[in-house]
């Protein structure tokens, strides 16, 4: 027997779920930041800057899809 959860229990998760990819996506942008006002790899830190942008742009998605369907 599967216990079902309630819609707030739901978004409990994936709020969570949601902060930890933001801040996943926001370190790795820093990191990325770092990498290129230090001065060590230009062409390094800019790799890791776009690892950042394509980690948030998949956190947009996920954000936009979930909002349509929480909205339907």
């Amino acid at each position: 027997m599967k216990r079902r959860l309630t819609k707030s229990e739901e978004f409990d998760i994936m709020k969570l779920v949601l902060d930890k990819f933001l801040l996943l996506g926001v370190g790795i942008l820093a990191y990325g930041l770092y990498r290129l006002v230090s001065g060590t790899d230009f062409w390094m830190g800019f790799s890791v800057m776009i690892a950042g942008i394509v980690v948030l742009l998949v956190f947009t998605i996920i954000l936009v899809r979930e909002f349509e369907f929480m909205k339907s």
